[in-house]
């Protein structure tokens, strides 16, 4: 198994250490923010990811919700941050409570309006501040 391996990191020696990770549980925080959790199972010279009985993790405060997403392929371009999944500590976590899937996809909702309203407002007040002739 160790000379696979080390085939394998000569193979592709920018991806190197993710050879160790083959079958294991890892976490992927993608640019887009979103945090696909599963199963390595391949991947390429690029980084390319093939991840099996893969979920989508959402956190909105101190809840969270896991999407189904079951085989999954992730570009390596665009991936922020891979590591391993610790699944004693993930099922002992205390700080954040699991609700359902649509509860989760509500807050989010709301959360990303809340966003929103807030860089309308601060747009909204930079634009007031310059039109403002006592200024200067």
């Amino acid at each position: 198994a160790r000379g696979r391996e080390a085939a394998m990191a000569a193979a592709f020696p920018g991806t190197a250490s993710l050879v160790e990770e083959i079958d294991k549980r890892l976490l992927v925080i993608l640019r887009d923010g979103r945090k696909i959790i599963g199963n390595l199972r391949s991947f390429d010279q690029f980084s390319n990811l093939v991840l099996e009985s893969s979920v989508e993790r959402i956190i909105v405060d101190t809840r969270f919700a896991d999407i189904p997403l079951g085989l999954y392929v992730i570009r390596g371009e665009n991936i922020v941050l891979v590591g391993p999944v610790d699944e004693e500590r993930d099922r002992s976590q205390t700080m954040l409570t699991q609700v359902d899937v649509n509860e989760i996809l509500a807050a989010k909702k709301q959360e990303e309006e809340n966003t929103r309203l807030k860089a309308e407002l601060s747009k909204q007040l930079r634009v007031d501040w310059f039109k403002d002739d006592d200024l200067f």
